[in-house]
């Protein structure tokens, strides 16, 4: 019996000593981004955001801002506070709900089940992923539809 100790001791130990040793490697948060940097083309507009079927409309204005490269910029706000900020810069992506209040940050791929992250490819004729539905529906104005989950995101930009 004192030899079984003595092994689920150590076995305890070296799985304490592997937790602690090994850190989570989580992304940094994205620094700001320079819309004045050469190759960025900024957007404007106003949107409607039903965040689930659920849940009652938002409306509020819209700066997309993206970048030959990729990365983009999204915010929808309802001056002067901000209610999502969604940035894609390189591999790594962020999504931030009010003034910091709720936020998520990695690499590679961006969750699906953020709208945010599913328009800008939609705005260019890319591919969406999970159950978005992407639809003109005149010259400036676009709907975004998530038919799973009733989300849906509705707007157009200023000329």
């Amino acid at each position: 019996m004192h030899a079984y100790r003595m092994k689920l001791r150590g076995v305890f130990l070296c799985v304490l000593i592997a937790v602690l040793a090994t850190g989570c490697r989580t992304a940094p948060p994205l620094p700001p981004a320079d819309f004045s940097a050469p190759g960025w083309r900024v957007q404007q507009g106003q949107a409607v955001w039903k965040p689930s079927s659920s849940r009652p409309e938002l409306a509020g204005d819209l700066l997309l801002a993206t970048n030959a490269n990729g990365n983009f910029f999204i915010q929808f706000s309802k001056i002067p506070f901000p209610l999502v900020t969604a940035l894609i810069s390189g591999d790594q992506w962020q999504i931030e709900f009010g003034a910091d209040r709720f936020s998520w940050h990695g690499h590679g791929v961006p969750p699906d089940r953020f709208a945010w992250f599913q328009l800008p490819p939609a705005l260019l004729g890319g591919t969406l992923n999970g159950n978005w539905h992407f639809e003109n529906v005149m010259t400036n104005s676009w709907r975004l539809e998530n038919s799973n989950t009733g989300e849906t995101l509705e707007g157009e930009f200023f000329p």
